[in-house]
């Protein structure tokens, strides 16, 4: 966002914030419409597609053409984003913490600048293909992809039908159903190169896949080898009642939850103040655990 942040635009937080949302739909999803906006920030139609309008006729003319076909908005040939740089971040994350901006963004205070976070590496993704991901587990269409992996020294066609981008500790990846191994696997998206084409209508959707519709309670609680003095300071940091917090998650997202909160399933520390905290239900998770 330099070409906003280096001069004095005449909008609010929120106008900026809708602007960017135009852009991120339009470039990512490929299909942009009013309801993106209206459901977003909890905005009437009139001034979804005023905004649409200002955008495209004043501020960045010519960035989106009307697809009467796609009853929306796409991206032009000339496309040059103002509001966001372009990257896949800005896509995935905005889809990860949209739940959150529609109710909330408009009220925050940003002024406060005493924080600093850390981010992980970002990992490379091709536009294209994330476009082609997105709409065809909207869609529901199984879809040839040009896929590499550790194992594999050379690209592989791999026939998908996606449903869900998931995003995990490090990266993001898609659920999504395999012809080749015949059931749901997670793919990493930056490790996709290509696509060979739409493949047709599946029969393996996000409805079928048991891992992911199966929901997993993760009991945690303080590492009984701490002192009583110790577990109570656990209990406290990790908002436990009885001695116990529960985290329910999919099967299939059992590696990554125990990965984010970095616990060790095959053993325990030598030291309980490294780890803090155990699973207590252990013989339960370690059957999703894979």
């Amino acid at each position: 966002m330099s070409e906003v942040a280096n001069s004095a635009w005449p909008y609010s937080w929120e106008v900026i914030m809708r602007y960017r949302l135009i852009e991120i739909i339009a470039l990512w999803e490929g299909r942009l419409t009013s309801n993106h906006l209206c459901h977003s920030f909890q905005i009437q139609r009139q001034q979804a597609s005023k905004d649409i309008n200002r955008y495209n006729k004043e501020i960045a003319p010519g960035n989106l053409v009307l697809d009467r076909k796609l009853k929306g908005y796409k991206p032009s040939s000339s496309f040059k984003p103002v509001f966001t740089k372009g990257l896949a971040d800005e896509y995935l994350h905005a889809m990860a913490s949209r739940r959150e901006i529609a109710h909330t963004f408009s009220s925050l205070d940003l002024g406060f600048d005493q924080t600093e976070m850390l981010h992980p590496p970002m990992r490379q993704v091709n536009p294209d293909i994330l476009r082609a991901l997105v709409q065809a587990a909207r869609d529901g269409q199984k879809i040839d992809m040009g896929y590499v992996s550790l194992k594999s020294p050379d690209e592989e066609s791999r026939i998908i039908t996606p449903h869900t981008l998931v995003f995990t500790p490090l990266r993001w990846h898609v659920r999504a159903y395999c012809e080749k191994n015949r059931d749901y696997r997670d793919f990493v998206l930056s490790r996709f190169r290509s696509i060979h084409g739409v493949e047709g209508s599946s029969d393996n959707l996000k409805e079928q896949d048991e891992r992911w519709n199966t929901l997993v309670n993760i009991v945690l609680k303080p590492d009984p080898r701490l002192t009583d003095y110790q577990r109570s300071i656990v209990e406290h940091d990790y908002d436990m009642t009885d001695g116990k917090h529960v985290i329910s998650t999919r099967s299939a997202l059992i590696p990554y939850a125990i990965q984010l909160l970095n616990i060790d399933l095959s053993k325990l520390d030598i030291k309980p103040e490294a780890q803090q905290i155990v699973v207590d239900n252990l013989d339960e998770v370690e059957k999703h655990a894979f």
